[in-house]
């Protein structure tokens, strides 16, 4: 029996439970650093498959990693859950129909990604003993990879600090072994305190906080023509102190998140940022406190693992999709903008049900993910697997109506193969595994990695 057989074969007999597992993941809609029982529901399922489970990883209440084996190389699959505020929608709807207002929802497909991260895991296991193979296999439970950076932490913990390789994967629109670079990313608050007034009466006296978080975005507009092309700088106003307008608010907060294609270009447009808001305050005559949030480092592709992945993900194959799953995609994407729909019918897809060729040159995607942290330490390889219609906008209800769908269930068990089949070839391979760090080291270039979060930052809950 080959290592694909065996992989099949044990994918199949979890695959009602993994599909229950998902799902319930989907409807507890945990957000960063808040994930209990999505954490608790993977990691019972790990004891139960014979995984030592270290809880509480780090000192991070919603991380942990299961072990299985001993001895080198060490093998690590990835899994996250957590979920995204504001995105509550039920599931099997095509209509905007929110479960609670306000509440949360998987509108990045986390509760299948750490699932599909629990089939690669239990295969893999699977493949060991029956092929008896050395070494030692992890699931690492990553909890906040929205915008919490719960990989950062871990690797700041030294948790991958005996690891060989790394593989993780995402759902996605499309099928493809993922060869691509992404931000370094940084998020700081600053909180602007004042003093209060009448402002019709006395606004002499006051000293405005909601004057100075509007100088600090104005001062960053203006700063976005003088760095480089491909950074970033976004914000959002958490606080404008008030909702009387003939009040001189006293307090206020604007959060703001840095990107650039690498971390010490992130940590000089932070330094210029922060100069900004520090005039702003002497402008206002306001106090600052500046607040570290959350902080991830940019992704540092390994065409070896990429490469590799592609051909198992060649083996595997891709999912086949029913006429009455097609049918809900489609309706799915008529709900979609104007623009998107007509992207969508230049290339006449509902659901992807073919492999994208693989390409060989690193392309550069503009989004960022504390994978990025994992990837300076140690060679990582993804794929992203179709489980949405085509064309779906992440971080949408659309996304969360598809996470407990058929099509969702099916591409999140192919991700599971094609990640088991990948660790049991680096398992197989010392070469592999050798060629991938050489690789990695020449990606570096003599850099070491330093993590972009402070040595005394805790892991924060979303404000």
């Amino acid at each position: 029996m080959t290592y694909i057989d065996i992989i099949e074969r044990t994918v199949a007999a979890h695959a009602d439970n993994l599909k229950s597992v998902a799902d319930a993941v989907w409807s507890f809609a945990e957000i960063r650093y808040e994930e209990t029982k999505s954490a608790a529901l993977l990691a019972d399922e790990l004891e139960k498959a014979g995984f030592a489970v270290t809880r509480k990883a780090g000192n991070i209440e919603t991380a942990f990693v299961a072990s299985y084996g001993e001895g080198q190389p060490v093998v690590a699959i990835l899994g996250e859950f957590d979920a995204l505020t504001g995105l509550s929608q039920e599931g099997g709807v095509a209509r905007h129909t929110p479960i609670t207002e306000g509440g949360n929802g998987h509108g990045c497909g986390h509760n299948l990604l750490g699932t599909g991260a629990l089939a690669a895991i239990l295969a893999l296991k699977a493949c060991k003993d029956e092929l008896k193979l050395g070494g030692t296999i992890r699931y690492y439970g990553c909890p906040a990879e929205e915008g919490g950076g719960g990989k950062a932490y871990m690797a700041r913990e030294g948790l991958f600090a005996d690891v060989d390789v790394a593989f993780t994967w995402h759902p996605w629109d499309e099928n493809l072994a993922y060869n691509a670079r992404m931000l370094a990313t940084n998020q700081l608050y600053f909180t602007f305190r004042g003093t209060s007034a009448h402002a019709g009466f006395e606004p002499h006296l006051g000293r405005s906080a909601l004057d100075a978080v509007e100088l600090t975005n104005v001062g960053s507009n203006y700063l976005r023509e003088h760095i480089i092309q491909d950074g970033r700088i976004h914000y959002a106003i958490t606080d404008t102190g008030g909702r009387a307008p003939n009040v001189v608010q006293s307090q206020a907060q604007v959060l703001y998140k840095v990107r650039a294609p690498r971390m010490d270009q992130v940590r000089d447009i932070t330094e210029r940022v922060k100069d900004v808001a520090r005039g702003a305050a002497l402008m206002t005559g306001t106090e600052l406190q500046i607040t570290f949030d959350a902080a991830s480092a940019d992704l540092v592709p390994n065409v070896t693992l990429a490469r590799m992945m592609h051909r198992e993900f060649e083996k595997i194959g891709v999912a086949a999709f029913s006429n009455s799953e097609k049918d809900f995609a489609g309706s799915i994407q008529k709900t979609f903008s104007a623009e998107v729909q007509t992207r969508v019918a230049r290339r006449g897809k509902v659901l992807s049900e073919d492999l994208n060729d693989f390409e060989e040159k690193p392309t550069f995607l503009h989004g960022s993910t504390d994978v990025g942290d994992v990837s300076w330490l140690v060679p990582t390889g993804q794929v992203y697997v179709a489980t949405e219609a085509y064309g779906t906008p992440p971080h949408t209800w659309q996304m969360v109506a598809q996470g407990t769908s058929g099509y969702a269930h099916k591409g999140m068990l192919q991700a599971g193969k094609v990640m088991a089949a990948s660790a049991v070839q680096a398992m197989l391979d010392p070469d592999l595994i050798s060629a991938a760090k050489a690789e990695h080291r020449e990606q570096l270039n003599g850099e070491s990695y330093v993590p972009l979060i402070p040595a005394d930052a805790t892991p924060q809950r979303l404000r």
